[in-house]
């Protein structure tokens, strides 16, 4: 691995949001950890792309809810003094259901997954962050943790709890020159917008279209930027006007 390159860790990396953050990093200079869960052939595929680019990827494949998995994956690599400078949590899932018919399995892997997930990477990587004294940490959050949607009662949740933990994580951290801030998509063409009608959510959009991975992408590359090195503990809403506050 080339030392004089700065180490980005992407959760969830291997389509949609993530693979759009990972490939800007990756253009922006930082070798990448790219972690997945279970598409291989995806993240082969990003990987390669990464790669173009003239930097490093490493591929990661573990769940990120696993706490014992995450640490397993990544002690290998903080043992060797190698410390991610950006942890970017993006990985999540929806398991949408009216809470009266939701069933406890569907609770639990969301917010195991988005909140689990965060703790369980965070914890095991912010230790050697705070002893190098700096970083970035960008959690991925969602318009759903500002404004209602039925049937995600559990996808709400979680993503407002990981913007209740980046505020006081940024408390935590600032002194040593860790900044952690939160990007809120709001609609953007990806997997995670199967299944629901299009046609009726263009019109609750008031730039009258979806977003794009890229979009958030670049507000993550921003915030891992020289340019944002006085921003922390703040929630940045990508959503065409969705949410405005």
């Amino acid at each position: 691995m080339n030392v004089s390159r700065k180490i980005a860790l992407v959760t969830g990396a291997s389509r949609g949001i993530g693979r759009a953050i990972a490939g800007q990093l990756a253009k922006d200079g930082f070798d990448i950890w790219l972690n997945y869960h279970s598409n291989h052939s995806a993240a082969q595929q990003t990987q390669k792309e990464i790669e173009a680019c003239g930097v490093n990827c490493t591929l990661l494949p573990f769940d990120v809810a696993d706490e014992q998995a995450v640490q397993k994956a990544l002690s290998v690599f903080l043992e060797k003094g190698q410390v991610p400078y950006v942890l970017v949590n993006n990985a999540g899932l929806r398991k949408d259901n009216l809470l009266v018919f939701m069933q406890t399995a569907e609770w639990n892997r969301v917010i195991n997954t988005v909140l689990g997930g965060f703790h369980n990477v965070t914890k095991t990587v912010l230790a050697a962050m705070v002893r190098a004294k700096q970083g970035r940490i960008v959690n991925i959050a969602s318009a759903a943790a500002h404004a209602p949607v039925p049937g995600q009662t559990n996808y709400s949740a979680a993503k407002a709890g990981l913007v209740g933990a980046t505020r006081s994580l940024a408390l935590e951290v600032a002194k040593r020159k860790i900044t952690v801030n939160a990007v809120s998509p709001g609609f953007i063409e990806t997997e995670m917008l199967d299944g629901l009608p299009k046609e009726k959510i263009l019109p609750l959009i008031p730039l009258g279209r979806l977003g794009t991975p890229q979009e958030i992408a670049d507000m993550v590359s921003f915030l891992c930027s020289d340019k944002a090195s006085y921003i922390t503990g703040q929630v940045f809403h990508v959503n065409g006007g969705v949410v405005m506050n």
